[in-house]
C-alpha cells in the first residue's frame, strides 16, 4: 500500500500548461473538484475554452489571455450552493515533485482568497490534509 503525502489546508501548485508557477491554493476536503479563478470564460464552435487568468498575488499573470480545449462543460454546485454550467480543461500539475494530469474547472473566483481549489477527487487515495499545517510543498 502507498503511503499518503500529508499537506497543509493551503498549499502552492504549478500549471506548466497555462505557464503558472507556484500559484496559492486552497485545499478544500469539502469541494469535490478543482476550480481555478479566471475571467472573460468563453467556449467557441470549435470547443476551444478562451479566458483571461487573474491572480493579484502573481501580477505578472493578471489578464493573460489564454486558449485551450474544452475538456467537458461541468455541473458544480458552488459555495452558495448555486448548479453552475462551467467549462473545465485538462492539464498537468506539479505538485510535491511530482506531475499529475487532473481536470479544472474554470469560474471566476473574485470574491474568494485563494485564486485555485484544490478538491477531494485530486487527494483521493494520494494525500492527507493535515487542517493545523500551510505550505508543506515550501519544505520539500
Amino acid at each position: 500500500m502507498r503511503e499518503k503525502k500529508i499537506i497543509g489546508t493551503k498549499e502552492l501548485i504549478s500549471i506548466p500548461d497555462l505557464d503558472l508557477y507556484d500559484l496559492d491554493v486552497k485545499i478544500d476536503t469539502g469541494a469535490d473538484s478543482n476550480a481555478l479563478h479566471c475571467d472573460d470564460i468563453f467556449v467557441d464552435e470549435d470547443d476551444i475554452v478562451h479566458f483571461k487568468l487573474l491572480d493579484e498575488v502573481h501580477a505578472a499573470y493578471n489578464g493573460k489571455k489564454m486558449a485551450v480545449p474544452l475538456y467537458a462543460m461541468k455541473k458544480v454546485r458552488s459555495s452558495n450552493g448555486e448548479l453552475q454550467h462551467r467549462p473545465s480543461i485538462r492539464v498537468d500539475i506539479e505538485f510535491f515533485g511530482k506531475t499529475y494530469k487532473t481536470v479544472i474547472s474554470l469560474t471566476n473566483r473574485s470574491d474568494m482568497k485563494y485564486p485555485m481549489l484544490i478538491g477531494k477527487k485530486f487527494l483521493a487515495n494520494k494525500f492527507l490534509v493535515d487542517v493545523s499545517k500551510e505550505y508543506l510543498t515550501k519544505t520539500i
